[in-house]
């Protein structure tokens, strides 16, 4: 009895063994047939761009022209390299038109005329890393898709709408703005303001200031960097929104992050006659509309 026993043991581990096997052949056949399947596909795909390397970008989608330069690995606004372009914008765009898919070609078609591409709705100019430039055309909306073609060769290709979704930011929602801390009366230590020659001090260690902490605090932590009135200011204009050395009052914020002594300076300038003042922060070149309550709360102002 344990003979016949040990040997059904040995039959069954024989089965087990062998149904393994057959399941890992199984599944190994089934990849080489996803990646046949696969590059079947991939092969029908037909792409009307095939750019290694996109150094300039330049459109226009019926908003003006717009135009990014690559340069040592960054990108710029071409018009303006001090504009703070957020990176993520021209990388998708770069990214969608290096290798764009056409949803098919039409063979023996009508003339470029009665595809609205003698008069594009949109212009894309590509430029690769030797100089060479592709001109993308759309023209007439075809449903979920738009006529394109390249430069001219004549061939009319069909392409997905979502491939100019990239295009239809302006460069306001580009803007890379700067990182406000987070400040409260949990973590200011001090601040100071500066204004007219005149130094004001307030110490989260005098007991007396502890009123006045509470409210410059509740300003400083009320700062939100959302809307800007120039994002890249130069030295001569700083006058104009009352920025300039002889017009701000600076405001010297200590705080406390991770357990780490910090530093926040804001330079508070003029009011815009809407209810905002105008205010830039650390190093930045942003100008920014701060409300002139919370500007009021943050100087400690009536």
């Amino acid at each position: 009895m344990g003979q016949k026993k040990k040997k059904s043991m040995i039959l069954l581990f024989a089965v087990l063994v062998v149904l393994v096997a057959a399941y890992f052949i199984l599944q190994s056949w089934n990849k080489s047939q996803d990646k046949k399947e696969q590059a079947k596909e991939e092969a029908e795909n037909i792409y009307i761009t095939d750019i290694d390397t996109i150094t300039d970008i330049k459109y226009n989608i019926g908003s003006g022209d717009m135009e990014f330069t690559k340069e040592d690995g960054t990108w710029y606004v071409t018009a303006d390299k001090d504009f703070p372009l957020a990176q993520s914008y021209p990388e998708q765009m770069a990214d969608t038109f290096k290798k764009l898919k056409a949803e098919r070609e039409l063979k023996d078609g009508d003339s470029l005329e009665d595809y609205g591409l003698t008069e594009p709705v949109y212009t894309v100019s590509l430029t690769d890393g030797e100089g060479g430039e592709t001109t993308l055309y759309y023209g007439n909306a075809a449903g979920d898709d738009y006529y394109v073609t390249v430069g001219d060769e004549g061939k009319v290709y069909t392409v997905s709408s979502t491939t100019i979704s990239d295009l239809q930011y302006s460069l306001e929602d580009m803007a890379q703005l700067d990182t406000y801390p987070n400040i409260g009366s949990g973590n200011l230590k001090k601040e100071v303001i500066t204004q007219g020659g005149q130094t004001t001090t307030y110490d989260s260690e005098n007991d007396d200031d502890a009123q006045n902490i509470a409210a410059v605090a509740g300003g400083l932590g009320a700062v939100t960097l959302s809307k800007a009135a120039d994002y890249s200011v130069e030295d001569k204009d700083l006058a104009g929104f009352g920025l300039d050395e002889g017009s701000r009052t600076s405001v010297e914020a200590v705080y406390t992050s991770d357990d780490k002594e910090k530093t926040l300076t804001l330079y508070i300038g003029g009011t815009d006659g809407n209810g905002n003042r105008y205010v830039m922060m650390n190093d930045s070149r942003i100008v920014y509309l701060i409300s002139e309550e919370i500007c009021k709360n943050i100087l400690n102002e009536e």
